[in-house]
C-alpha cells in the first residue's frame, strides 16, 4: 500500500523526540523512522498516520550526534504545549543541556502522557525525582553508574525496555526500536506494530534481555594477549571440531593450562561458552526461511535436534521454532 499521500488525522498522536548535541544518532532515528512508519486505516479502508513526529531542541536548533551527524530540530522544545509521548534519546551522559531539561520535565511532566527514555536519556530524566522507586533500565555498560548516582532507582541491567507507571526506559541503541514497537501496539494494537516492524525487518518482540547480545561483544573486549583473536576464530569454525582439546591446540596450549586461563580472563568455561556462541549465531541464522530448523541445528554444531532445542529454550526462553515465527510474523510454517 502506498501511504505517501496519507494524511493526518483527529487520531494522530503527537510524539516530540528531544535532539540536543552529542545525542547518539540511532537513538533518536530509530524511533523516529519506527513512528513514522506507523499508518492505521479509516472505515473506508484509506491509509492514516497514527503519530505526527516532532524533533524538539533543548539547546541549538541545529545540533551534531556524537558521530557527527548535523540534524535540525522542527523547533525548541519550550514553544511546545501539546504532547502525547516525550521521548529522550541517549548520548553523552553529561551533555551541557540535561540539566535545563530535567527541569523542563519537572514543571511539564502532569500534562504528558507519558515519557519514555532511550539508552543514556535516563540521566536526564532520573534527577527530576519521578523516577525514584521505579525499575528503570539502561545501556548495561552504564547500569552500574546510574544506580551509583542515583540510588533510589532500581535498575535492571538486562532488561530490554522497561514500564513503570507512565515511564518508559530502554536499553542502547536498537532497544529504542524495541520500546518504539511496544509503544506502538500500546496505543494502536498488534496489527499496526507488526506492519512497522516488518517494514523495518526487525523483530517486533525480541525474546530475552539485553545480556544475550552483549555477552559476545564482552568476550571480544576483555580479552588480552594471545586470547584476544580466539572469538572469531571459534565463530568460523562452529560446525566444527570445537572441543577443548581442539581449542588448546589452536592456542598451542596444554588442555588443562588452556582451560585455566579461559576461565581466569572469561569467567566461563570453554564449552559453555561455545554453546552461547553457536546459540547466538543460530538465533541469527532462524531469520532465513530458506533454512530448517534442522539445518541451522547442523550448520552450528548441534547434530541431535532434540539437545539443540533444550539449549536454545534454555538460553531464550522460547523453543526455535517459536523465535522463527516471530521473526517472519506468523507466515512461516514449522520448517522442522
Amino acid at each position: 500500500m502506498d501511504y505517501s499521500n496519507a494524511t493526518n488525522n483527529m487520531r494522530a498522536k503527537h510524539v516530540v523526540i528531544v535532539g540536543y548535541d552529542k545525542v547518539t544518532s540511532l537513538d533518536l532515528s530509530g524511533p523516529l523512522d519506527a513512528f513514522s512508519a506507523a499508518f492505521d486505516e479509516d472505515a473506508n479502508g484509506n491509509p492514516q498516520r497514527c503519530y505526527r513526529v516532532t524533533i524538539a531542541a533543548v539547546g541549538s536548533k541545529t545540533f551534531s550526534s556524537n558521530s557527527g551527524l548535523r540534524m535540525t530540530a522542527n523547533c525548541f522544545l519550550s514553544s511546545l504545549r501539546d504532547i502525547d509521548t516525550l521521548l529522550i534519546p541517549g548520548g553523552h551522559i553529561g551533555f551541557s543541556s540535561a540539566p535545563k531539561l530535567a527541569n523542563w520535565i519537572s514543571r511539564r511532566a502532569t500534562g504528558i502522557r507519558r515519557i519514555a527514555s532511550v539508552c543514556t536519556g535516563v540521566f536526564a530524566l532520573a534527577p527530576t525525582g519521578l523516577l525514584d522507586g521505579r525499575r528503570v533500565t539502561t545501556h548495561w555498560r552504564f547500569a552500574v553508574e546510574l544506580a551509583n548516582r542515583f540510588p533510589s532507582l532500581k535498575v535492571d541491567a538486562n532488561a530490554l525496555y522497561i514500564r513503570d507507571g507512565s515511564f518508559y526506559t530502554s536499553a542502547g541503541v536498537t532497544a529504542g526500536i524495541d520500546l518504539s514497537l511496544a509503544l506502538i501496539e500500546e496505543d494502536f494494537g498488534p496489527r499496526v506494530a507488526l506492519a512497522v516492524a516488518r517494514n523495518l525487518v526487525v523483530y517486533m518482540k525480541r525474546p530475552g534481555g539485553q545480556e544475550q547480545f552483549s555477552e559476545p561483544l564482552k568476550f571480544q573486549t576483555t580479552a588480552t594477549s594471545r586470547f584476544a583473536d580466539l572469538a572469531a576464530w571459534m565463530r568460523g569454525r562452529l560446525n566444527s571440531d570445537l572441543s577443548v582439546e581442539s581449542m588448546a591446540e589452536h592456542m598451542n596450549l596444554c588442555t588443562r593450562q588452556f582451560s585455566r586461563r579461559f576461565r581466569l580472563e572469561f569467567n566461563s568455561s570453554p564449552a559453555a561458552f561455545v554453546q552461547r556462541l553457536r546459540l547466538d549465531e543460530a538465533r541469527q541464522r532462524l531469520s532465513d526461511p530458506g533454512l530448517t530448523v534442522r539445518r541451522v541445528a547442523e550448520s552450528v554444531g548441534f547434530h541431535d535436534p532434540d539437545s539443540f532445542r533444550r539449549a536454545f529454550m534454555n538460553r531464550f526462553g522460547v523453543p526455535p521454532t517459536h523465535y522463527r515465527r516471530r521473526f517472519v510474523a506468523g507466515k512461516l510454517s514449522s520448517l522442522d
